[in-house]
């Protein structure tokens, strides 16, 4: 995780009070994760897709070398996150049989690979945004019965909830998708989805949720698929695809600006991963790395 988006993290906890240091527990109650392959812990383990990482050499960096369902050969993002603010590691795929009594406790990981805020739009099977607020739900029932309703409700409350989606709404719909191609501009498909991220921070909001952040869209341009379907036989990133997502990242923060004056008692930030990422694809040697 970069620097830059840690220290963002750092601030936006330092400003919530929650009557714990970091040498007595973790700076929040519980983690809440909404999102795609860049977060899923193993959801995707529990439904019928082909976005699927529970077999080797996935995981073979992870502890004891196994496959998790995590779309990467160690940890993820979230994991990262969630020890910067305490926890050991991301809360468990909701999905997952672990997945109750006091292990609800420390929040639930609700991700799935290949998912988006389009219901309706990806190709491959996954859980979708709007359906894992719907799983969010089940889960706070969930968690009254493990907690008691008046415990549960300041965990809901307390907790930071992580949003990291719309990579896939692009590279598994829009641009593979012909109809939406032909019918709708790249701007007038960011629009849709802002509005989408929009209903879906409300509905966070109107469940309890008071901290969230959300995390921008990666440079996909600099994707290895997006480079070989859409570079043209070159190597480099691809301008058009990136300029995609820095057009959608601008309507994000606007969104993100907009929903902060309309609920203010909710703290919410765009956590900034184009640049790093950007910075890492096209200047690797510069970032520590060397073939």
């Amino acid at each position: 995780m970069s620097s830059r988006c840690l220290l963002l993290l750092a601030i936006f906890l330092s400003t919530q009070p929650t009557g714990q240091s970091g040498e007595e527990g973790p700076a929040v109650p519980a983690l809440m994760v909404f999102g795609d392959s860049l977060v899923d812990v193993g959801n995707n383990n529990y439904i019928f897709t082909i976005a699927k990482a529970n077999f080797p050499p996935y995981g073979r960096d992870f502890k004891d070398h196994v496959a998790t369902g995590r779309f990467c050969n160690g940890k993820l993002l979230i994991d990262f996150i969630a020890e910067k603010v305490g926890f050991n590691g991301s809360p468990l795929a909701y999905l997952s049989p672990e997945a109750s009594g006091q292990n609800l406790l420390l929040g639930a990981n609700f991700a799935s690979a290949a998912s988006g805020y389009n219901d309706h739009g990806t190709l491959i099977k996954a859980i979708s945004v709007s359906q894992q607020l719907k799983y969010f739900k089940d889960y706070q029932a969930k968690l009254a019965v493990v907690a008691g309703s008046s415990h549960a409700r300041s965990i809901i409350s307390g907790s930071l909830y992580i949003i990291c989606a719309g990579s896939c709404d692009f590279v598994y719909n829009y641009y593979i998708n012909p109809f939406l191609d032909t019918n709708q501009t790249a701007e007038q498909f960011s629009d849709r989805l802002v509005g989408m991220f929009n209903n879906s921070v409300t509905q966070l909001y109107e469940m309890g949720a008071r901290r969230i952040g959300v995390f921008s869209l990666p440079p996909f341009g600099c994707f290895p698929m997006a480079i070989t379907l859409y570079g043209h036989g070159r190597s480099g990133c691809v301008s058009r695809l990136n300029n995609d997502a820095q057009y959608y990242n601008m309507k994000l923060k606007a969104a993100v600006d907009s929903l902060s004056k309309k609920y203010h008692d909710l703290k919410i930030v765009v956590l900034d991963m184009y640049a790093p990422l950007y910075n890492l694809a096209t200047s690797p040697v510069s970032q520590g790395f060397t073939e």
